[in-house]
């Protein structure tokens, strides 16, 4: 059965929150985890896409939870650091018109929970979740 023709656009949160890469992993931390965001596109001081962070990224960094002492100074002194040493670069986005295949295929493909949409200069307008394309192709069926 073919999936409904339904766009990037359609589905993305408009103008997310972002963090510039020579911002505090301190402020990025802190926003991930007082607006319960699972992902936080970074940007240059030209407002274009550079990396993403993730909740997962965090973790595995243990910058989220700190369970002693020795642990919590480890993670003090990451969150001293700017975000561009800790986030991932090489990040994978689409634009607008991407459709809804094309956004799954590259979830699946690179192991990754969310895409930010991008404009032809490399400037966040959004970001798709994977909760977003289960939402869009729940509300077609």
């Amino acid at each position: 059965m073919p999936l409904p023709r339904i766009s990037a656009a359609e589905l993305m949160t408009e103008n997310p929150r972002t963090i510039r890469d020579d911002d505090l992993m301190g402020e990025a931390m802190d926003v991930l985890q007082t607006m319960d965001f699972r992902h936080l596109p970074v940007v240059d001081e030209n407002g274009e896409l550079v990396g993403m962070l993730s909740d997962r990224d965090l973790r595995a960094l243990d910058l989220l939870h700190s369970p002693d002492a020795e642990a919590a100074d480890r993670a003090q002194q990451k969150a001293r650091l700017p975000v561009s040493a800790m986030m991932s670069g090489n990040v994978v986005s689409v634009g607008p018109d991407a459709d809804v295949t094309e956004l799954m295929e590259l979830m699946l493909e690179n192991k990754i929970g969310a895409l930010p949409v991008v404009d032809g200069e490399g400037e966040v307008l959004g970001i798709v979740s994977y909760v977003d394309v289960f939402r869009g192709l729940l509300e077609e069926a």
